[in-house]
Parts: C-alpha cells; structure tokens; sequence
C-alpha cells in the first residue's frame, strides 16, 4: 500500500465486478489500490453502449450551437439552486475565471423556502429545461444519461467498500433518502495561453464520471506532483474521487487534483455522484492496515480539502481547508467559493 509514480493512468475492465465471488473480490482490491495509489483511472466494459453515448454528445452539439439568446433563457443566473446554463467564464476555481461554457443539472427534489437553514438546504429544487419544441428529445437524452451513470457510479461505490473489507451496502445505506447528485454538460474553446479551462481542483462530491469525446486536455495530477494527461479514450470512462469520499475513508481514498488545458474546442460531460445534503461524512471505522496505511504516506496523511471562500479572500488557495461535517457543506462551500456574486443576487447577506 505504497504511493505509486506513474506516467499513464491505469485502465480496469468493470467486466470483472459482473464475474463469480473471486472475480469480484479482485476487481474490489484492484480499484482500491489504484484509488488509495494515482486516485484516478479508466474504466472499460462498463455497459453503457457506444450507440447511446453517441446519441447523448449529438445531443450536447445540439445544445451548445443554439444562438446565446436561447440558451440564455434557462441562464444559471435566474436559479436560487445554481442550475442552468453558463457563458464562458462564469465559474471561478480557486479564485480564478474557467475559459468554459456549461449546462448543470442536478437530483430535482421539492424546493424548500429561500431562506431556510441551514443555508445549504436551498440546494434541493427544479432544474430549468428548453420547452420541448425547441430542442426535442434533449431533457430526454439527458436524464437518460444521469440514470445510468447513477446506477454505475453505485455499483462502483460497492466495489470501493468491499476493496476496504465493508458491506457492499456501506455507501448507499449512508445516502439518506434524497440523495442529490449532479451533471455537467460542457462545452471548452481552446484555452487562452497561461489560463485553464477548468484550473486545478479537487471535486466536491463522492465519485466523478466523466466522459471525454474526442479531444484532448484533461490532466491529473500523480501521486509524485507531476501532471498525466488522460487520454479521451473512445469507450472508457474517467473515474476519479471526491473530498466526501476522501473524507469519510480518512484520507485513505484521496480525491484527485486535476484541470483541463485544451488545444482545441472540446466537449466533455460530468457526473457526480453525491448523497442527502444531510449525509454526515465522518470517517468509517477501518481495519487497521488503511489507517496504518494513512499514517505512514506524508500524501495521504496531509492532503488537504479545497480551500473556502473566506480562506481564498484572505490569500490561502488550493487544499488548504479541513474537513466539513456534512455533504450539504462541503456542496455548499463549493457554490459559494464558484459563484459568488450568484450567491450575492440570490442570498444577499449570506457572503
């Protein structure tokens, strides 16, 4: 259970979670070597068909070559939930501007009251979709998609728990009874020189699917500090981990820094997978080799969360912060720290 330098990112076939007990027992082990290791990985024979995958990207062309003034009617601006659509620019990492043109969309629940406490609980609510006639079959497409990666992304938290000597059931069972994940549909022109397209960050929630399609630009950072280019691989699916993952394994699962610098336009999608806003993230009770394994690797045992917003104004940055009681604030955090004059025109004296 050493820290691994690496120059590629390892590739796993999902086949072998779908084989006999021993099959299964090593895909557990392998995944969680790779992800206590580099943190990220390729996940192939996964079964989502190419043909759907396909249909689904067509949809997203289809999207983001509509005239600014239609997508701008489900702007991301008129949502107290931080969903809809994006310009180029709107979102901050780190504090600093994404060169990228996004839709979001998240788990719909019944929206509580806009000033409810705590503040985080105002992220439950409706997504905003174009009417059907404007672009048919695209809501469709799209919650298709959210469906099956959240079925595969339970799947895979399963195996993460039996590679830790758990229940299969270990993660889910702590999901609560409305989990809230979300979907990024994005759209990156080639980035300026010396900016990101998304700059270096770890994800906020518990596990990332992300398809790349066709282009190039996504980077991770190796367990020794350098940066590995993922290659859009047609068929596989990127996985890396989150800080809720991160935080209730006590370090032992790590998320992955990563950011994209891209050539050349591109078009990637996101899921992330995420529980109850409720869901606490203190950490499980591991057998002893994991928290042996945390105590005597300075990476593991040091690294940091994203740092808040409050610690961006007064000029700390990156995995600087601590650990957060609750998904809902570490989710929340996320918001605030990207959005902040949304938060502002949305929850003025919340900043």
């Amino acid at each position: 259970m050493t820290d691994l330098a690496v120059a590629t990112i390892p590739t796993l076939s999902f086949a072998r979670w779908q084989g006999d007990d021993d099959e299964r027992a090593a895909f557990a082990d392998e995944l969680r070597e790779v992800c206590h290791g580099v943190g990220v990985l390729l996940l192939v024979d996964h079964g989502i068909d190419q043909g759907f995958i396909d249909r689904y990207f067509a949809a997203l062309d289809a999207f983001f070559a509509l005239p600014e003034s239609v997508k701008a009617s489900i702007d991301k601006a008129g949502s107290r939930h931080f969903r809809g659509w994006e310009r180029v620019g709107a979102e901050l990492t780190d504090n600093r501007v994404d060169y990228r043109e996004q839709l979001d969309v998240s788990t719909e629940h019944s929206p509580r009251p806009a000033d409810v406490e705590p503040a985080y609980l105002r992220l439950d609510g409706p997504n905003q979709w174009l009417a059907e006639d404007v672009l048919p079959g695209f809501r469709a497409v799209v919650e298709e998609f959210f469906d099956r990666m959240g079925a595969l992304a339970d799947e895979l938290m399963s195996a993460l728990a039996v590679g830790l000597g758990l229940p299969a059931d270990t993660f889910t069972a702590l999901f609560g009874e409305r989990p809230l994940s979300f979907v990024k549909l994005i759209n990156y022109p080639a980035t300026p020189p010396g900016e990101a397209g998304v700059n270096a960050h770890h994800d906020a929630g518990f596990l990332t699917l992300l398809w790349q399609h066709g282009v190039g630009g996504l980077q991770a950072r190796g367990p020794d500090g350098r940066w590995i280019d993922v290659p859009p691989t047609p068929g596989t699916i990127v996985v890396n981990l989150g800080e809720n993952l991160q935080a209730m394994t006590g370090n032992y699962y790590v998320a992955t820094m990563h950011r994209v610098i891209a050539s050349e336009p591109r078009r990637s999608s996101a899921y992330f997978h995420g529980p109850d806003l409720r869901t606490p993230l203190a950490p499980l009770d591991l057998a002893p080799e994991f928290v042996e394994a945390v105590a005597t690797s300075p990476r593991h045992r040091e690294t940091g969360f994203m740092a808040r917003r409050d610690q961006l104004l007064s000029g700390e940055s990156g995995v600087v912060g601590a650990p957060v009681g609750l998904y809902g604030e570490q989710l929340w955090n996320y918001y605030v720290r990207s959005y902040p004059d949304h938060v502002r025109r949305h929850y003025p004296g919340t900043l």
